[in-house]
């Protein structure tokens, strides 16, 4: 089976927000043996719509029509496919009734548009919205499907997980004994990184293995088909073994929804340690970065941002000879961070961010200068240079010196 993903959406057309949908949608697809040839994206115009649709039917096995599934007048997605399929839209009067209870806590007269939402395509079946409320459609056509989708990624990722997905495994038989493991790293360009792993795949011919780069890693993909899953287990198993040995320092874990603070807060939670920071460029965003991952608390009580040097001295108590001497930027005052912040909080261990985030020099030290510190209980403490690529803006140096600071900490706990 092929197919084709069309995405409904003005300012997904205008570039205004990234089309994150199809991404997830050609992952998942492709997982399923399913080949995606086409992407298309096009503007909320209904005649637009209708053409996108007939296009990819003149092409594909499977369309799949996503976004544009809303109450207001823009959200035409559903009646536009209907109409290039020749057919109409159907009600699902008790999910209408359960839009309009659902609603009336907040809305006393439920708008009469809203029952979009409960509209799908006639003839076909509708989905259910896991989390939202619009519902979806699965429709064949002539030995071809189609698929409508809501556009909110929340919805559309749990709508494609949950109900399109097993839908097509088990009416299409598009499940295929593919098995596929997803390896993280930072801290290593991608070229260098895959150039390391030839002897890997060398060894290992049946697993492919490729590469993705994401905005704060980067991903490896190993896939293997045709075998049984006890000897897809035993591939993965012995690539990936071999993979993390030759990338000790850069891969920090396996599998999906991995994120490198998260493996840092699951290693802290096992190991009962605490962690505090003292953050100057990055302003608070490395403890920021910490409390996104669940069950932050048991391992963070708290922190400081210590953007001018006075604050480094009268909050964390780094001594003013040592900026003087040194420099706010430099490997003594962000050891001296890390330890005064550690010891004021009382942690186990403690981390010290300064640098230049650009766009202007700071001290003689050009944009994208950034000296980490590690102030772990027992041993000594350890501080690290990096040059951040400045012409990537302000925004990316900041997010690049929490990522090398998370990594750092994560070496020492390993």
């Amino acid at each position: 089976m092929n197919a084709e993903i069309v995405t409904i959406g003005t300012e997904i057309a205008l570039g205004q927000i990234t089309n994150t949908n199809a991404q997830f949608l050609a992952d998942q697809l492709s997982r399923a043996g399913v080949e995606v040839r086409w992407q298309t994206t096009t503007d909320d115009e209904p005649s637009r719509i209708v053409q996108a649709t007939r296009h990819a039917l003149s092409r594909s096995d499977l369309v799949c029509v996503c976004g544009g599934l809303g109450p207001t007048a823009d959200d035409t997605t559903m009646a536009a496919v209907a109409d290039a399929l020749g057919t109409s839209l159907a009600l699902n009067d008790e999910h209408w009734q359960a839009i309009k209870q659902s609603l009336k806590p907040r809305i006393e007269d439920v708008p009469a548009e809203n029952v979009r939402q409960a509209m799908y395509l006639k003839g076909g079946q509708w989905l259910p919205n896991p989390v939202g409320m619009a519902l979806g459609a699965l429709y064949e056509h002539n030995n071809q499907v189609v698929a409508v989708l809501p556009g909110p990624p929340r919805e559309f990722k749990a709508m494609v997980t949950q109900e399109l997905m097993p839908r097509l495994n088990k009416q299409y038989g598009t499940e295929k004994a593919i098995f596929s493991r997803t390896l993280h790293f930072f801290g290593r360009p991608e070229s260098l990184l895959m150039d390391d792993l030839k002897p890997v795949m060398e060894k290992w011919p049946q697993v492919v293995i490729t590469s993705y780069v994401q905005p704060l890693e980067i991903q490896v993909r190993l896939t293997i088909h045709g075998v049984n899953e006890m000897t897809a287990k035993q591939q993965l198993d012995g690539a990936q073994a071999d993979i993390a040995k030759i990338e000790t320092g850069a891969f920090f874990g396996a599998g999906e929804g991995i994120t490198l603070a998260g493996a840092v807060v699951e290693m802290l939670k096992k190991r009962s340690l605490h962690i505090t920071a003292a953050e100057s460029l990055t302003a608070g965003m490395f403890q920021s970065t910490i409390c996104t991952v669940p069950g932050a608390s048991n391992i963070f009580d708290g922190g400081f941002v210590t953007y001018a040097a006075e604050q480094k001295e009268k909050m964390i108590g780094v001594p003013s000879a040592t900026v003087d001497e040194h420099g706010v930027v430099s490997s003594a005052t962000a050891a001296a961070m890390a330890e005064g912040c550690r010891d004021t909080v009382g942690a186990d261990i403690g981390v010290g961010l300064t640098g230049v985030a650009g766009p202007d020099a700071l001290e003689g030290q050009p944009a994208g200068t950034v000296w980490l510190g590690l102030a772990v209980k027992g041993q000594e403490t350890q501080t690290k240079l990096l040059h951040l690529l400045a012409h990537n803006g302000r925004q990316s140096v900041r997010e690049q010196a929490v990522q090398s600071a998370l990594m750092m900490v994560y070496q020492s706990l390993k």
